[in-house]
């Protein structure tokens, strides 16, 4: 049985580790003469976390106490970590006794880019015992054979979809009936939304009748019930946060009312006269939408990455890893509906997936893709909805991806007026039992940058549906020789890899190259005259990031 711990978050106590080292320890006193790994608060440490977050504060004592919980905090407050770290005390300590290789832990995810995010983080938490503490992330879709060797290692801690799980369990690649104690379901409410509701029940039948269970979500919903009511035995129920996203001081949300056109003369406004600052995410509904909008700004010489549901997923993860190290301003994601929809079905066997395919003529998308749910994009500055999303969800987990942590964010909305009935429900669910809606009007006037309408219309005459038809093509062909053709080149030369970029023009429109600059009469003086730098200004003072100040003073001499 785990020795009790008393955890108390006061400030920072320093101890000195291996010859003059410092270790962060969290103010942790322990209570019994079982001491904590040292090379665990070692990698904490080196992650630069100074103090605990609301939600690791929390969780962290009761999962140490042995107590099954089900957690709600918003994206980016530290969920992962909340889990992490007591999983990884508790094997730490488990190994003290029982010498026995074996699966002690599993941590089920939605998607396989969070899992690949979820690997990346117990890794750096076991930076100082990884020989200790083994990490695995089945997740991806590759042969299981490929993965056997993997799982016959018997790793500590398996990541991994409920489908890729449930498949190895089948298969008798994974035995977790006698030695499994912690099971993690992570982003809960999407579990059932993407289509794992029976996968996860009869996963539920290769575990032992006694284990730990932890259920983290940023929402709570009927999806995230039902699993606690298969889960979780007494749990505790933690809502550490009656917002569910970060208040109007960190993340200033906005809507514009525009149509079609609109948006696409907008967001080119936007970049161009570099109007937004700092990384950013653009989301859109579908596949299409990514390489029309990615051809459109292609037009005026803006580059930006695509992610969707047809791309390796190897090539996913790289962007998304590429993205946070700085290697790209602008990503275009989409968050396909249409995906959540066909989840929600029963899955079905293989061959009628591959059938349906071929009949619709394209290429079998990714049920298990999601870049708005619950993947870490590191310090974005922005968050574009150029198509506004189908559920409050939705906006939830796409905004989210901004001011994370304690940074501040900015997320503008884009809404036709199709969706105005969308844009209520989302503003009924984040006012909750506020009188304010977050969700405020940026309010300009569409012809006070009428002067670049001409040009916006030129280009989008060049993005034809066979340009983007043959777009999706081509990004696809790359990516598939950059993953798989490529992998072994990579794995010896891991520099090159960095040099990869996701980033280029693809070029199956016609360029028109005067659409690249801005000419004098439409540049900053015409702006300010027509008011849009001053529309703009109103911003300044709560979003630093969209507004460069330099700018505004200038033209205001």
């Amino acid at each position: 049985m785990l020795a009790a711990f008393s955890f108390i978050f006061s400030p920072a106590l320093y101890l000195p580790v291996f010859s003059g080292f410092f270790v962060l320890f969290w103010g942790l006193v322990f209570c019994v003469c079982v001491c904590v790994c040292f090379k665990h608060l070692s990698a904490v440490a080196d992650l630069g976390w100074s103090k605990p977050t609301l939600i690791q504060e929390k969780v962290i004592p009761l999962a140490l106490d042995g107590k099954d919980l089900l957690a709600r905090a918003r994206t980016g407050s530290g969920k992962t970590a909340s889990y992490g770290i007591p999983v990884i005390q508790r094997i730490l300590a488990s190994k003290q006794t029982v010498r026995e290789q074996d699966v002690r832990a599993l941590i089920v995810v939605p998607t396989k880019e969070l899992g690949h995010q979820v690997q990346i983080m117990m890794r750096q938490l076991t930076a100082y015992c990884s020989r200790d503490v083994r990490v695995a992330d089945i997740s991806s879709k590759v042969d299981l054979s490929t993965q056997r060797p993997i799982l016959m290692e018997k790793p500590d801690v398996v990541v991994g979809t409920p489908s890729r799980v449930l498949a190895h369990l089948n298969a008798q690649n994974l035995v977790l009936r006698s030695s499994l104690e912690m099971l993690v379901v992570d982003e809960a409410d999407l579990i059932f939304s993407f289509g794992f509701e029976s996968d996860l029940k009869n996963l539920l039948c290769h575990l032992p009748n006694i284990y730990q269970s932890f259920l983290m979500s940023a929402t709570f919903n009927e999806d995230v019930q039902s699993l606690k009511e298969l889960l979780l035995h007494n749990p505790v129920i933690l809502k550490l946060q009656g917002s569910q996203l970060p208040d109007s001081s960190q993340l200033q949300q906005y809507s514009i009312k525009c149509e079609e056109e609109d948006k696409f003369l907008l967001v080119y406004t936007l970049l161009k006269l570099c109007l937004v600052k700092g990384k950013t995410l653009l989301f859109v509904g579908t596949v299409d939408r990514c390489y029309r909008l990615k051809l459109f700004l292609e037009q005026f010489g803006i580059p930006a990455c695509v992610l969707n549901s047809e791309l390796p997923v190897q090539s996913r993860c790289h962007i998304i890893a590429q993205f946070n190290q700085g290697f790209y301003d602008y990503i275009i994601a989409s968050d396909e509906q249409s995906l959540t929809d066909t989840a929600a079905a029963p899955q079905t066997t293989a061959g009628k997936e591959k059938k349906k395919a071929q009949k619709k003529g394209g290429k079998a998308k990714d049920k298990e893709y999601g870049v708005s749910r619950g993947v870490d994009f590191q310090n974005v500055a922005n968050v574009i909805n150029f198509d506004f999303p189908k559920t409050a969800e939705s906006y939830i987990h796409r905004v989210g991806r901004t001011a994370r942590a304690d940074n501040p964010g900015t997320a503008l909305s884009f809404v036709s007026h199709t969706e105005l009935g969308l844009l209520s429900e989302v503003e009924e669910a984040l006012t909750g039992d506020e009188t304010n809606s977050p969700l405020k009007p940026y309010e300009f006037k569409m012809e006070q940058i009428e002067g670049f309408r001409y040009r916006c219309r030129d280009a989008m005459r060049s993005v034809t549906k066979q340009a983007v038809k043959e777009a999706r093509l081509k990004e696809i062909k790359q990516e598939l020789l950059n993953s798989e053709k490529l992998k072994t080149y990579f794995e010896d030369n891991p520099r090159d890899l960095q040099l990869l970029r996701h980033d280029k023009d693809l070029h199956p429109a016609v360029v028109k190259p005067h659409l690249k600059n801005v000419p004098e009469y439409l540049t900053y003086n015409q702006l300010l005259l027509t008011g849009l730098l001053l529309a703009v200004r109103r911003w300044d003072g709560h979003m630093s990031n969209l507004v460069d100040h330099k700018h505004l003073q200038q033209y205001q001499e």
